[in-house]
């Protein structure tokens, strides 16, 4: 069984004349915790559509070795996915949900369900309509959790949530689902959040992906330099991608070792997940006002 999960190859979908996305290409192995990042229109809810097969897509594109496309039954067999818009019937009971599951998917636990559920506030009586949207969010990570499946796509999946909420539903998620074997691919703007949880991250930008790599690669390619303002015309000569505000100062960031005159000028820190997808997702207006920001 190969240890890839998603082969992805000059994926390009559209919307009459728009290009949601466009050529895009990566893989993802198993055991892996993949961040998807982007604005609102870069093109990740239609690119995980494709995954789960309710869209096509020119290109190629396997997911556990099927056509998602053509093989979306079997697929999803062994392919979680929670959509932002996802609801529960609110008039069900817990209890409830859990047999329909466990008539409706071949690969789904019911005792599984129960112990998750036990990690949270939600009890088997509890109708859908009487929680919290926090508490259905996990009520639904829980069931999901439940299926034997190899792969958990998540769009938006705290979306609306408060932090507690949010903290909780990571948690589970890693200790309960994530065990070297299965992956997981997660659509968030709370990026801060989830960065000590990724191992790998997907950027899109309008539609094409401007990076794929992980988070240990991300360390060793990208350096950042902060600096006081005295040298901050220095910097910018130096073309960094990005320059921000950091405490106490401004820092500049770089794709690869920065020049050697500028090292002694300014103090080696890591650049964040956010500061990254803000330098290689920003329109360039955008650039020329955080770099006057920075000055």
């Amino acid at each position: 069984m190969s240890d890839l999960l998603i082969e992805a190859h000059e994926l390009t979908m559209r919307y009459g004349p728009r290009t949601a996305v466009d050529h895009v290409s990566f893989q993802i192995p198993k055991g892996r915790v993949f961040g998807l990042l982007g604005h609102n229109g870069a093109g990740k809810t239609t690119l995980m559509k494709a995954l789960v097969g309710l869209l096509p897509a020119q290109g190629q594109l396997r997911v556990l070795g099927l056509d998602p496309l053509r093989e979306r039954v079997k697929l999803l067999e062994q392919v979680c996915w929670i959509p932002d818009v996802a609801v529960l019937p609110r008039w069900a009971r817990v209890s409830e949900l859990i047999t329909m599951l466990g008539g409706l998917h071949p690969r789904f636990s019911a005792e599984r369900a129960r112990t998750l559920l036990a990690r949270t506030d939600v009890s088997l009586r509890d109708k859908v309509s009487s929680l919290s949207k926090g508490m259905v969010v996990q009520t639904h990570l829980a069931l999901m959790a439940a299926i034997d499946a190899r792969l958990m796509i998540l769009d938006e999946p705290t979306l609306g949530l408060d932090v507690i909420s949010r903290k909780a539903f990571y948690e589970m998620l890693i200790d309960e689902w994530c065990d070297g074997e299965r992956s997981v691919i997660v659509s968030t703007h709370q990026v801060e959040e989830i960065e000590t949880l990724l191992s790998d991250v997907l950027m899109l930008n309008e539609g094409k992906l401007a990076l794929a790599i992980s988070l240990e690669d991300v360390d060793r390619r990208f350096v950042a330099l902060s600096h006081d303002a005295a040298v901050a015309a220095d910097m910018e000569a130096a073309h960094p991608l990005l320059r921000y505000r950091v405490q106490g100062g401004s820092a500049a960031l770089f794709d690869g070792e920065p020049p050697q005159h500028l090292l002694p000028l300014g103090r080696r820190i890591r650049p964040s997940l956010v500061d990254l997808f803000v330098a290689l997702t920003r329109r360039p207006e955008a650039h020329r006002t955080q770099f006057q920001d920075a000055r």
